[in-house]
């Protein structure tokens, strides 16, 4: 690590392919919009000979599009990976997308990682989605650190960021996230700010010094020394408590001097084990320099502290049909199991896939088994067949540098999977295996769409099943009851990704219309109605009357249908008839357009025509007399209400049940979560709650979570259902 008594500058420059696990670190950058993540993976890349100077590939002096992936990312709108060589270890760099609508993004990315670097800014602190992730990663055990960037920024202050990191990630133990180094300050300027010129090693008691825009180690002047005492006597016992050596902290108590070595590898091993959070500090190069500050303690880290991928649990895999199937973990001999973590399109190469391999060797144009979970309910199909691989490719930008393989605990990007979609499998075609899924969260913002021309039309079938395969966090509906087609997003900003890829991507002109939910009507009471059909203009007649009562039933009966008919006024053989007219008017409606439900329609007589009684008159006369039941009775419009439940920190309960009552909701009980949250329950109109997605995350700052579930139709407020009668009428 950074605080080795010798630090090494490696072996530098772009990744190839690994040709072991043990060499291989996958590490995922994590942090909200604007922390400064994308400038960190250019400053990692700079120090690691990636790149010469921003913007430039150390492959002849060849202008990369480097700058390209910056401007994309700093969109955060995609899961990115840069690889690098440093050290002789291959280093597999995931930026993540900031922006909370991106979080099946970020979940991809944890799922491909084996730890997890988080990105704090010194102005901004720590927000509360990322505390959220940090909560999911402590879940499954993953490797963490922490590294503080913007200490440039004018109020930037490293201990106070230090100590808010300890209070929002520490937990019970706030002396597992503790400093590996403290900045060291330069003169101050006209403004009274020091510059971060260089870090001491609280360990090592080494000063480094990136002055120069190079690493330089010194020794510390006998005036700093005293500075670090404290916080490097507090390193050194949070290090001892991780300690797997029972006898190490009676001996530190006991006045003992504890070797670096013995420090530098129990830090390690608490690193890797997920028991010990160090923080740093970086930031990037200036102008004409090689090394960014901290860059060289952080890869140090990551290669030192952070696990290899032989330390990753294996996965939950079974067969496709579901049988269990044990797969020793990440073994380059094994069975091939690998899982497409991210899907994209390039306009010149087709679909790219991005894998992680967790067991075997993918080669390129080996022929593999795709195996999918499905999300039939957000438009992706089941997979199970049979596919080439393309070519294997190292991204950095828009360049593919091609691999001869990918080993398992590797990352590669994969051409030409053109069924494979983000979260198959992988695996040999004789031995198909299926990895158990991540979790991805539920789109909850609906945008309606139409085609913009009948060009469009044509076209958008295409365009929406391809953008669905890139991103299973896309729920694609086509309402049967509404006849609109509806994209489910996480967010505002999803939504806009989705139409400009729809737009600039596939061709595809959308508008974007009005959200409906799916309304139904029902009787209030009990009514009568008359159906009366007869028509005869030469030839063969029409003739069919029938008489019929119609009475409201319990939420959830549906539509029943009683036959009543004494005395054959009615042939049997047309009381079928009567029935199919009467249901059919029921899905059309009888008052605003939406179907009828929970009634019971009784006929009770009517007249047939030897010769002009039909099927089609008696199912004309059977809506007929619906349409006059209904217009002698209150028809009562029902809406939709939805089990809606709020997992929010307590700061913001009153403030959320207070919003859930403004949209006529009903709150049904609260409960204790833990960690300062509390879980609301509460019934809501959906029409209310179109936008809850957007207004949830503004009311709570970004750290509320709520999901929903359909309960039940009610009776609309009449002042409601009557503007809804009236906007039916009017169109």
């Amino acid at each position: 690590m950074g605080d080795k008594a010798n630090a090494h500058p490696g072996a530098a420059g772009r990744a190839t392919a690994a040709d072991h696990p043990a060499s291989v670190r996958n590490v995922v950058l994590v942090g909200h919009s604007g922390s400064g993540k994308t400038t960190l993976v250019e400053a990692l890349a700079l120090t690691a000979g990636a790149v010469n100077r921003a913007g430039r590939v150390e492959d002849g002096g060849t202008v990369s599009d480097y700058d390209e992936i910056e401007h994309r990312q700093q969109r955060s709108v995609q899961l990115s990976l840069v690889p690098v060589d440093w050290d002789g270890f291959k280093i597999n760099i995931l930026d993540t997308p900031g922006y909370a609508d991106f979080v099946g993004e970020l979940r991809a990315g944890l799922r491909a990682a084996d730890a997890a670097l988080f990105v704090v800014s010194a102005s901004d602190g720590v927000d509360g989605s990322t505390r959220m992730v940090w909560e999911e990663c402590a879940a499954v055990g993953m490797p963490r650190a922490i590294v503080v960037t913007h200490l440039e920024a004018a109020r930037a202050d490293f201990d106070e960021m230090t100590r808010i990191c300890a209070e929002a990630f520490g937990g019970d133990d706030p002396d597992a996230v503790l400093p590996l180094y403290l900045p060291l300050h330069g003169e101050e300027g006209p403004d009274g700010h020091a510059p971060v010129t260089g870090l001491i090693g609280l360990l090592s008691q080494q000063l480094f010094d990136y002055s120069s825009g190079e690493r330089k180690e010194a020794e510390p002047g006998p005036e700093q020394l005293p500075l670090i005492e404290e916080a490097r006597n507090r390193l050194i016992e949070g290090i001892i408590a991780e300690s797997e050596d029972e006898t190490l902290m009676d001996r530190y108590l006991g006045g003992a001097e504890i070797d670096l070595k013995t420090l530098v590898e129990d830090l390690e091993r608490a690193v890797a084990r997920g028991t010990f959070f160090p923080v740093l500090a970086a930031a990037p190069a200036a102008e004409g320099a090689r090394q960014g500050l901290g860059t060289v303690e952080l890869l140090e880290l990551i290669t030192g502290g952070f696990p290899t991928p032989l330390e990753r649990a294996a996965p939950t895999v079974t067969t496709p049909d579901g049988a269990a199937r044990e797969v020793r973990a990440c073994d380059p001999d094994g069975p091939l199991l690998a899982e497409v973590v991210k899907t994209a399109s390039d306009p010149y190469v087709g679909r790219v896939s991005l894998v992680r391999v967790f067991s075997g060797t993918l080669r390129p144009d080996a022929t593999v088994h795709v195996s999918g979970h499905g999300l039939t309910d957000r438009g992706h199909e089941d997979h199970d067949v049979d596919e080439r691989v393309g070519a294997l490719s190292a991204p950095f930008g828009k360049q593919q540098r091609a691999l001869t393989h990918c080993i398992a605990g590797d990352l590669a990007c994969v051409a030409k999977l053109n069924r494979a979609e983000t979260g198959d499998t992988l695996s040999a075609k004789d031995d198909p295996l299926l990895m158990e899924p991540w979790q991805m969260p539920d789109p909850l913002l609906p945008l309606a769409i139409q085609a913009h021309s009948k060009a469009d039309e044509d076209k958008l079938s295409q365009g929406l099943g391809r953008l669905v395969a890139e991103d299973p966090t896309m729920r694609l509906e086509q309402n049967q009851n509404t006849h609109q087609v509806v994209l489910w997003c996480l967010g505002e900003a999803h939504a806009d990704v989705a139409l400009e890829r729809l737009r600039n991507r596939y061709g595809v002109q959308v508008d974007v219309i009005p959200y409906k939910v799916s309304l139904r009507e029902t009787f209030a009471g009990r009514s009568a109605g008359r159906g009366r059909h007869v028509k005869q203009s030469g030839g063969h007649g029409q003739f069919a009357i029938c008489e019929i009562e119609v009475e409201p039933l319990p939420n959830g009966s549906g539509i029943e249908f009683v036959d009543k008919v004494v005395g054959g006024a009615v042939p049997r053989q047309f009381i079928p008839s009567v029935e199919k007219g009467v249901r059919a008017q029921a899905a059309k409606g009888v008052a605003a357009g939406h179907p009828l439900i929970d009634v019971r329609i009784t006929l009770l007589d009517g007249k047939a025509h030897s010769v002009d009684s039909s099927d089609a008159a008696f199912q004309t006369a059977g809506a007929l007399a619906l349409r006059e039941a209904a217009a002698d009775a209150r028809i009562h419009l029902l809406e939709p209400v939805a089990e809606v439940t709020v997992l929010v920190g307590d700061d913001y309960v009153g403030a959320v049940m207070s919003d859930l009552s403004g949209r006529r909701g009903r709150v049904v009980g609260t409960e204790q979560a833990g960690g300062g949250r509390t879980l609301v329950r509460a019934e809501v109109p959906e029409i209310e709650i179109g936008r809850y997605a957007v207004d949830l995350r503004s009311l709570s700052h970004g750290t509320a979570r709520f999901s929903r579930t359909y309960a039940r139709h009610e009776p609309m407020p009449p002042q409601i259902a009557e503007r809804i009668r009236e906007q039916a009428q009017e169109a």
